[in-house]
């Protein structure tokens, strides 16, 4: 049969096969109808819980909502990771080689072998033994304890008090206070003696606000470069250098910014727990 190449294709289908039923092939008998069970009365009679029929209202005034209960965080605190491997502790000079503690059984490599104090001179070994006796508390508790301590944070209430640092005023409606923490430093002399306790009152910078508490951030400090320039030329020419030490030295700079603080605990009088302070010079580590 010649193919029209005008005509449309049609689509091929297979034919289907005419199957006939096998007389000798049982079918299936049909399935009975089902019949329809009596359904049981629903119970109403519901299970008694210790639940109340009634909830209390949240405006009740005779029933005042609970107060949140106080979470205290369970991290450990510890040494910075950063000096997990250095030796940031000494030996006494009263006590000889035999006292110290033996590497533990199956050490490869003991530290004793490599590191040891005794092989320092006994001015070196007392410098850095007065160094390590005394250890500079991380917290206030911890300082409030111990009367040098007590001296050191006074004088540096006195010292900003003295320098008008804050006043203590209401505090306005829509804004925060900034926390504080104590930061607490030993001074040494040359010879490893201790000079002064240092107690020293921070803001927590980390919870201002860019735009509301500040706008730039820059400190007019010198760069190390410069330090380094500068002895370089002093050694060079064989210059005296003397050293100025200025108390509170950054903390003159006025603030332009509304700025409020939680009052430590020293300026807290009783009946007025609602004063903050507010920050008329700048304290350390303010944005």
């Amino acid at each position: 049969m010649p193919l029209n190449p005008n005509a449309s294709p049609q689509p091929l289908t297979p034919p289907v096969p005419n199957i006939s039923p096998d007389p000798n092939t049982p079918t299936s008998s049909p399935l009975p109808k089902p019949t329809s069970l009596p359904c049981p009365p629903p119970d109403i009679h519901l299970p008694q819980t210790g639940l109340p029929q009634t909830l209390p209202s949240s405006t009740d005034p005779a029933q005042p909502p609970d107060p949140a209960p106080l979470r205290r965080s369970s991290r450990h605190a510890g040494p910075p990771a950063k000096l997990c491997d250095y030796v940031c502790s000494t030996v006494s000079s009263t006590q000889s080689s035999s006292l110290l503690p033996g590497p533990t059984k199956g050490t490869r490599y003991p530290l004793a072998n490599f590191v040891s104090y005794h092989r320092y001179t006994p001015a070196h070994h007392n410098f850095i033994t007065q160094i390590s006796a005394v250890a500079e508390p991380g917290s206030y508790s911890e300082a409030a304890a111990h009367p040098k301590w007590q001296e050191a944070m006074k004088s540096e209430l006195q010292a900003l008090q003295a320098n008008g640092t804050w006043s203590l005023v209401p505090l306005p409606a829509g804004k925060s206070p900034i926390g504080y923490r104590w930061v607490f430093k030993i001074k040494h002399r040359f010879d490893g003696s201790i000079e002064r306790y240092k107690a020293r009152l921070v803001a927590k910078g980390f919870t201002q606000l860019e735009g509301v508490d500040y706008q730039d951030t820059f400190s007019l400090t010198a760069k190390i470069i410069s330090v380094r320039c500068l002895l370089a030329l002093a050694a060079s020419n064989r210059w005296s250098i003397h050293q100025l030490d200025v108390n509170n030295a950054f903390l003159h700079g006025d603030l332009s910014e509304e700025i409020y603080m939680s009052p430590p605990p020293g300026l807290r009088r009783q009946g007025e727990n609602n004063l903050v302070c507010r920050l008329h010079k700048s304290l350390y580590e303010l944005k």
